[in-house]
């Protein structure tokens, strides 16, 4: 169960956390939200699709794999010299949900803080623990719970501002649901549901008030980025049959 608190530099200052990547560190997800602004950095590497949320709304995804719980892009595990478990992650930028683990934003004194889950696989104590440390030896923060606090902000900021591209793509009517039939090379077979996607076809008919709109708005290249990243489904297909292929 999650443990977030405040982080201080009194009660946390032998805090460490774990870089490495791993499903025993969380990593192993379908699913990493993300905001529209960073959906340049996303389409090189993964599809980006809409998820729908309990309040009829939607939140942009990364789409990591084609199962539950199932990350395409962590390697398989192998042993180090420690005899240690080690994944890798297998694409050249990690979205920003996933990389500020075990860190969020939380609010005290109406005012967003950094809070970290002690409960996360990522957090341990101690001086010679493996991992990064937060805190400098006389209280000051090091240079990567700075870069956590600069990525922190960017992903409260763009989650945030979805608000707004959202409530633009269904003004528009430019979200439609897709389902997925694989039919892997051992002939087994998946369905992907649930999720939304850009209308192709609305978007290259919207007239040209609307498309100065959304382009002022930065939500026009959004919907391009989030269409052509639709490319690498097939890349996950792959993925998926060569992980199926070296379980037999």
């Amino acid at each position: 169960m999650p443990q977030a608190v405040l982080l201080n530099n009194i009660d946390h200052h032998d805090l460490r956390v774990i870089t490495a990547r791993g499903a025993r560190y969380g990593d192993d997800t379908m699913l990493a939200p993300t905001f529209f602004r960073e959906f340049r950095d996303l389409q090189a590497h993964y599809p980006v699709v809409f998820q729908k949320t309990a309040d009829g709304g939607f939140q942009p995804m990364a789409l990591l794999g084609l199962r539950a719980d199932e990350n395409l892009f962590l390697s398989e595990p192998l042993l180090d010299g420690n005899r240690h478990e080690r994944q890798r992650w297998d694409a050249h930028y990690l979205p920003i949900a996933v990389e500020r683990l075990p860190f969020l934003i939380g609010i005290a004194d109406d005012e967003p803080m950094i809070h970290i889950d002690l409960a996360h696989p990522r957090v341990v104590r101690g001086d010679a623990a493996e991992g990064e440390p937060l805190f400098l030896e006389h209280g000051g923060t090091t240079a990567f719970l700075e870069h956590m606090a600069s990525m922190l902000r960017t992903l409260h900021d763009g989650l945030r501002d979805n608000a707004g591209f959202i409530a633009a793509l269904l003004r528009h009517r430019l979200l439609e649901p897709f389902a997925l039939e694989i039919r892997l090379d051992d002939r087994s077979e998946l369905r992907l549901t649930g999720l939304h996607t850009i209308d192709e076809q609305r978007l290259s008919e919207l007239d040209a008030a609307a498309l100065h709109e959304l382009s002022q708005a930065g939500y026009l290249q959004a919907a391009y980025m989030a269409l052509a990243s639709m490319s690498h489904l097939r890349d996950l297909i792959e993925r998926m049959n060569r992980r199926h292929a070296a379980d037999r």
